[in-house]
């Protein structure tokens, strides 16, 4: 990928935009992005909501595959496995994802995301690569 990435960009993903979160780290084969938590991220149980994390992961997880594509080359998720291991209820959560794996034609990565210290959730995901189809 020879142009800077777009993932920084306000409105390139409207998604991220509404739920808050932001890249702070891309390069080849990795991506960071943060959420600083307010109560719109929660459940009715005062914890953040299992789909902002998930939403974190599987975008982190594309932001990091994103890095290894050719100009042609296009990704989407197939399958994200996640694991939550404890509640959130303030501070900031930071998604780490690393490319684990990329072929031809899928990609696997692994995002894990923090609260301070503590591991609060895993994730697993496979992503399809396919080439842009010209018009």
């Amino acid at each position: 990928m020879s142009e800077p990435n777009p993932l920084k960009s306000k409105g390139f993903h409207p998604f991220g935009d509404l739920i808050g979160f932001e890249f702070t780290e891309l390069k080849k084969g990795y991506s960071q992005c943060v959420l600083k938590i307010d109560k719109n991220h929660f459940n009715p149980h005062k914890t953040v909501h299992g789909g902002v994390m998930y939403s974190m992961a599987d975008t982190g997880m594309g932001g990091a595959l994103y890095s290894l594509l050719e100009k042609d080359e296009l990704c989407a998720t197939v399958e994200l496995k996640i694991t939550y291991f404890k509640p959130v209820r303030e501070g900031t959560i930071i998604c780490n994802t690393k490319v684990i794996h990329r072929g031809k034609s899928f990609g696997v990565l692994e995002s894990e995301i923090i609260n301070g210290e503590i591991l609060v959730s895993k994730a697993y995901g496979t992503f399809s690569i396919f080439k842009v189809k010209k018009e």
